[in-house]
């Protein structure tokens, strides 16, 4: 009997024009597996919060639709917004503690999120002594009150340190290895790459990517760059030992990708060209995600910052 994974997530059409005619998104459709870890990616403008903000019933959309769905007959979803939300006077306890008396939660489910957090010991500080880290884990953990199986986070890792950037992929991990789902979105690759299963790519409120990190890497793969006294010589020597993936630089220079540097050195070898030097060009996450979408130069305005209200969003 085939197992049929349901999406917790499903977006058609999806359209956002804001009223001085600036666009959020345009005509934006995914769908993200139950069980898995998904980061919608883009530079600053791209549509993600706009995106975000539709799914989360905090913005209407101009066109489309989306449908949630927590599974195991769930219909809670769990958000973290930007900005965070958290009272500037309340301590990390009694800021959870309010959103619980709001959703008929116990003192006792209160310890259990603080604690799932790793914010035991920092449960009596107020936002000014946090870390950026500690802001975000406290919005978290404020969306776990209602045990939801779907997470949806707005830019969750913006300006953590290395550790605590740590600490939050292993924790989204955790969370779709218990059968949650997590959709967060992000500026970097660099913070998707490590635990996204799925990746969705916006450039000026448009999808311009949506498939595995693993496909991803496969179109943009690192390259050796030769320098030769005949690029195309070398060229032709490696596609006739099957490198074929080889492109000739504006400076002339050969940039092959899947070939060792034995190979190479083989190639030329055979084909009476000397070669001068091989140089690895390692292509950084970022350096794809530029590609892809490139920093529009006036961004529009996107979604307006949200109100620091619905943590727990009933759908």
């Amino acid at each position: 009997m085939t197992r049929t994974t349901h999406p917790a997530i499903t977006v058609r059409g999806l359209s956002k024009r804001y009223e001085d005619f600036s666009i959020g998104a345009q005509d934006v459709s995914f769908d993200i597996a139950s069980g898995t870890c998904a980061a919608l990616v883009g530079p600053p403008g791209s549509g993600k919060s706009s995106v975000a903000g539709i799914l989360l019933g905090l913005l209407p959309p101009t066109a489309g639709s989306v449908a949630l769905s927590g599974g195991r007959g769930s219909t809670a979803v769990g958000a973290v917004l930007a900005p965070r939300g958290l009272h500037p006077r309340r301590t990390v306890h009694d800021h959870i503690r309010v959103y619980a008396a709001a959703g008929g939660y116990s003192d006792k489910r209160v310890r259990e999120v603080i604690r799932a957090t790793g914010l035991t010991e920092r449960a009596h500080a107020v936002p000014d002594d946090l870390t950026v880290g500690e802001e975000t884990r406290a919005a978290l953990a404020t969306a776990l009150l209602g045990d939801p199986r779907l997470l949806i986070l707005d830019d969750p890792a913006a300006d953590m340190q290395l550790g605590e950037l740590s600490w939050l992929q292993g924790f989204l991990r955790g969370h779709t290895r218990r059968g949650g789902t997590v959709l967060f979105t992000t500026r970097s690759l660099v913070t998707a790459l490590p635990i996204a299963d799925h990746l969705v790519v916006l450039s000026a409120g448009s999808v311009v990517y949506q498939g595995s990190p693993a496909r991803l890497r496969r179109r943009n793969p690192d390259r050796l760059v030769v320098a030769s006294s005949s690029s195309i010589a070398v060229a032709t020597a490696l596609a006739a030992r099957g490198f074929t993936d080889a492109v000739i630089r504006p400076d002339e220079q050969l940039a092959v990708a899947g070939a060792t540097e034995e190979d190479i050195v083989g190639a030329a070898r055979a084909a009476g060209v000397r070669l001068d030097r091989i140089v690895a060009d390692r292509i950084h996450p970022d350096r794809v995600l530029a590609s892809l979408a490139p920093v529009a130069a006036a961004a529009g305005p996107g979604m307006p910052p949200p109100a620091p209200t619905p943590y727990g969003v009933a759908r």
